[in-house]
């Protein structure tokens, strides 16, 4: 495993983390598991992990405690994240920052989550969900800042909306944030346009999430691909989605070399970008966990493969099934 610098707070992390998502409530979640795979990614040197109280109302969270007290011994970077008060995802620009994150909700959610995990305090604490327009409002800014006086939190970040990267650039500038959570992949490129470079500019960490595009990118799924009754995926992966998304994802396969997978491919190709810090793909099971941290020590892609996947940038509106 090789090790990056979180940005200006100078954690050194493992450019393969982990997304503790799935394990929190999608379909074929095992707890037991889970427990395995997050223990195997620790002994191969993981050391970020990011989950949410909305995963599984904090049940995510309850698993990444587990994990901390099962390695006393080591330094396990933890990351969370606080839910809106109005519990909608995505945000809206219509939200206000009094009807997701007043203070006495962040307040709350910061010990819920805590009490979740089990734990005294947390490495970084993130919103959920994020508008710049919030900036208005700087109550959120003087909890957080009472609340890591604390020491209840050690770092502050946001997580971007799904394909609005340029929904946080003016947090990024402000100075108020130490790290910023955005989709960022094969296909979704453009975080490198005005996001990133303000990231470089302020010495703000980069959480790179969704590397494989909830799965296209891993080479696996079909245009007719389901999942079980309430699984997540279902609502996301509408017709309208899925079969684009397949088809972009099968025209790149003929540039895969024979002795790589796709997955591997996805991930070593935002290796590339050193303003990425780490990377977090959902992992739920140990053939998983093993081929993805594998590829921190193959390293980024050769230039050569890595300029043929540029031209698959694929930019994306949000609409009513992209939560």
């Amino acid at each position: 495993m090789n090790y990056r610098r979180f940005g200006r707070i100078g954690w050194q992390v493992s450019e393969i983390g982990y997304g503790m998502w799935g394990m929190g409530g999608w379909s074929g979640s095992d707890d037991r598991e889970s427990l395995r795979s997050l223990q195997r990614a620790v002994d191969l040197g993981c050391n970020f992990f990011d989950t949410a109280w909305g995963y599984g109302e904090g049940h995510s969270e309850g698993l990444m405690g587990q994990l901390v007290r099962a390695n006393p011994e080591r330094k396990l970077y933890t990351a969370t994240k606080m839910p809106p008060k109005n519990m909608m995802w995505p945000s809206r620009r219509e939200y206000s920052a009094d009807d997701c994150f007043p203070p006495d909700h962040v307040e709350e959610y910061v010990h819920k989550s805590l009490e979740n995990a089990g734990l005294d305090s947390f490495d970084l604490i993130q919103f959920h969900t994020w508008e710049d327009g919030w900036l208005a409002d700087d109550r959120w800014a003087k909890k957080l800042d009472g609340l890591r006086g604390q020491g209840l939190i050690q770092a502050v970040g946001i997580s971007i909306n799904r394909w609005e990267p340029w929904n946080g650039v003016k947090a990024v500038r402000s100075g108020l944030v130490d790290a910023v959570q955005v989709i960022y992949n094969i296909f979704d490129q453009n975080p490198e346009d005005e996001l990133f470079p303000a990231c470089r500019d302020m010495d703000v960490a980069v959480i790179a999430r969704v590397p494989f595009d909830e799965g296209t990118l891993t080479g696996n799924l079909a245009k007719d691909s389901t999942w079980p009754e309430g699984d997540w995926r279902n609502s996301y992966f509408v017709p309208e989605n899925l079969i684009p998304a397949v088809e972009r994802a099968d025209a790149i396969k003929p540039l895969l070399p024979a002795d790589m997978s796709m997955a591997e491919m996805a991930l070593r190709f935002i290796l590339k970008n050193e303003t990425v810090s780490t990377i977090i793909p959902g992992m739920r099971k140990l053939a998983h966990v093993e081929a993805n941290i594998a590829c921190s020590d193959a390293g980024p892609l050769a230039d050569d493969l890595q300029e043929k996947l540029i031209p698959f940038r694929w930019d994306r509106q949000p609409t009513t099934w992209s939560q």
